[in-house]
Parts: C-alpha cells; sequence; structure tokens
C-alpha cells in the first residue's frame, strides 16, 4: 500500500504536516538527508539527498501525491525523478511551474507587476552601475535561495555598492526600491480549484531579519494576498508577506509555497491548523472552515550556551500553564536557527508569549 503523501524534505513544516496528516489517518514518508532530520522522527523516511533524481523518485514511487517542505528544492531534479518513478506531475502540490516562478525572486516580482498586484519597482542587476537607478537606499535580493535576511542587503552608499558588487559577480541578484514600510504583516493563503479560504492578517515582528513575533493585527490584507497567489497560478497553501504604508495601503514583498512560520499559531488557536489545510489541500480534501481566537507566537531561537531544551518547557510551562510548547527536534542548538516555538491564546497573548519565552530562554541557558 502506498504513502498517502510524500514530502520533499524533512525539516519542521513537513514535521508538523506530517503530525496534522497522522491524525486524520493519513500515512507519509519525507526524504531527507539525514537520519534525525525533524520529520524523520515522526514517520517514515527515504535517506538521501533533495537535488538527487534517483532519491526524489525512490519517494515519488511510493506515494499518491508529493508536496514541499522547502521551495529551494531544484525543479529539474524533481521532474526528473518524476519521469523515472512514472507519477504524473500534476500530483505535485503546488505544481513545479508555480516552483519555478517562486524560486527566482525576479520572476515572482514580475508575475506580481503584470497581474497588477501592488509592490515595489524593481529591476534585473545586470551592471553594478545599475544599482542607483531608483536612488538610494535601495535594496539588492539574491534571485535565488535567500530567506530569513539572507541573501539581502540594504544598499545606503558606495561602501554598501561595493559589497553587492562581489555577491553579484557571482550569482544573479535583483534590486527593489526601498519601502519605508509602517509594518509587515502575513496571511496564510489556501487556493484549491473549488475554493479560496485565508487565515487572519497577522502582523509579525523581526529581530535581525528573523521573525520574532506573530500576533493578530487590526487590518486585512487578504484581497491583495490572493491576488498574490492567483498572480502565481498556484494552488496550495502560501504564505504571504506583505508590508502595510504609511496610509494603510498594502504592498506584497513575497510569497511562500508552504505552510510558514507566521501561521504556526493556528496549531493552538482552536480551529483548524494550516498544517492540517496544508494536507487537505494536496490530497484534494474540502478546506475546513476557519475561525479561530486571538493567539500570538513567539519563536524559540538557538542560544549561546544553551544546554537542555527540556528544562526551558518546565519554565515556559510553569511560569504560563496556558504556553503551548513546539518543539521541532533539530540536532543542533546554533545561535538563531528556529529550535521551535510557543504559542498563547486569549487576551493578552502577547505579553503573556514574551513572558513564557522569558524563562524558557533562562532556563535553557542557566542563565
Amino acid at each position: 500500500m502506498k504513502y498517502d503523501i510524500g514530502f520533499l524534505g524533512g525539516g519542521q513544516l513537513a514535521r508538523m504536516s506530517i503530525m496534522a496528516a497522522q491524525r486524520m489517518g493519513l500515512r507519509c514518508l519525507s526524504l531527507d538527508p539525514g537520519h534525525d532530520a525533524p520529520a524523520s522522527q515522526v514517520a517514515a523516511a527515504v535517506v538521501g539527498k533533495l537535488d538527487d533524481p534517483e532519491a526524489i523518485a525512490n519517494l515519488a514511487s511510493q506515494c499518491d501525491t508529493l508536496t514541499w517542505d522547502s521551495e529551494f528544492i531544484p525543479v529539474a531534479a524533481v521532474r526528473e525523478g518524476l519521469r523515472q518513478s512514472g507519477m504524473d506531475p500534476s500530483l505535485v502540490t503546488p505544481s513545479l511551474e508555480t516552483l519555478e516562478t517562486v524560486q527566482d525572486k525576479f520572476l515572482q516580482r514580475q508575475a506580481y507587476a503584470n497581474a497588477g498586484v501592488p509592490g515595489p519597482r524593481f529591476f534585473e542587476i545586470k551592471k553594478i552601475s545599475d544599482l542607483p537607478q531608483f536612488g538610494l537606499p535601495v535594496v539588492a535580493k539574491a534571485r535565488f535561495g535567500g530567506y530569513d535576511g539572507k541573501g539581502t542587503r540594504t544598499v545606503r552608499d558606495e561602501s554598501d555598492i561595493a559589497e553587492v558588487a562581489a555577491f553579484a559577480e557571482a550569482e544573479p541578484w535583483m534590486a527593489e526600491e526601498f519601502v519605508p514600510f509602517r509594518r509587515e504583516l502575513a496571511v496564510m493563503v489556501c487556493r484549491s480549484p473549488r475554493e479560496t479560504l485565508c487565515f487572519p492578517t497577522m502582523e509579525t515582528v523581526q529581530a535581525d531579519h528573523v521573525c520574532d513575533l506573530v500576533f493578530p493585527a487590526d487590518t486585512d490584507a487578504t484581497a491583495v494576498a490572493v491576488a498574490a497567489v492567483e498572480a502565481l497560478g498556484g494552488y496550495g497553501l502560501f504564505g504571504v508577506e506583505l508590508f502595510e504604508l504609511a496610509d494603510g495601503s498594502f504592498m506584497v514583498n513575497e510569497a511562500a509555497p508552504r505552510p510558514h512560520n507566521s501561521g504556526h499559531y493556528s496549531l493552538d488557536w482552536g480551529g483548524p491548523s494550516q498544517f492540517e489545510q496544508h494536507v487537505r489541500l494536496v490530497v484534494g480534501l474540502p478546506l475546513a472552515p476557519i475561525v479561530g481566537r486571538e493567539t500570538c507566537m513567539a519563536n524559540l531561537l538557538g542560544q549561546p550556551g544553551a544546554v537542555e531544551w527540556r528544562d526551558g518547557l518546565r519554565a515556559a510551562t510553569l511560569a504560563l500553564p496556558g504556553a503551548h510548547v513546539h518543539w521541532y527536534g533539530k540536532a543542533e542548538a546554533k545561535p538563531g536557527r528556529k529550535m521551535g516555538h510557543i504559542n498563547v491564546a486569549g487576551p493578552g497573548c502577547v505579553e503573556k508569549a514574551i513572558a513564557a519565552r522569558k524563562a524558557f530562554y533562562a532556563a535553557w541557558t542557566r542563565s
């Protein structure tokens, strides 16, 4: 009997999606680069490289459907793996074509612009002298592979231009007009051929380019988020990041074709989680009605001097019994690495989540 879903990648997003699928009675298999990846701790796994067509074919041959743990897996390798396995590419959600667009930030921007989705002006960096054409500052981005601030540089003066020049010689880069936004927002969009539903608009607070806190925003950016997903031609679950400007209007930053850090709060908000909706979209089930209560998520990042995470778990839940700690099972707690998160629901959830995380960190690092 085949597995219901195969996951291309075995990180924390696959792990939490698999756990949601298992509650629905579905069987899952992941393709992991090692034996101790987060997903392989909760379900069966194929051990192999994510850019190896033979490993991908091995996964696909054992599964009815496929989906992505990361958008950075080479589409060409997946396409060849599907050919070897005989799996129809239509059984991959989101589609390979959508992934090809999302993987290239320049093509992603072009898709939004062609559909009239609001966003900053942008251009391909063909020579470094192009950078100041919108004036400074300007935001330079690697076209491929950047996330959590990696592959992004804000160019403010001549010294920054020289730094970007060194990067742009080795790989394709693009530039965007600097947007003086008021705050950053995110919307999880669930889109199938039959229906489109959105989770509430959330405010995201960044620290050193990594998401720190997520909590409900007092605004609604869902229409722009849906337009962005439609521009990508995508079906599946998408995390859409947006800027809110001083006049209250919205611009799309970028989208991820998978569960997203900004949607982790939904595990404990009393309604369907983003991971359940993701599973429903992959296997072709109707979406669950989206309703839940006010919830805040605080990321748990690797800390210098971290010792035993269970000490943090005990401390956080003793400080706030309503705190829900989710740990990803990663092998090494590198400083700044996303190791888990804390969810707190109900009134005062932001302050409570911050306090619970403070207790977690103090016990984890024994400071």
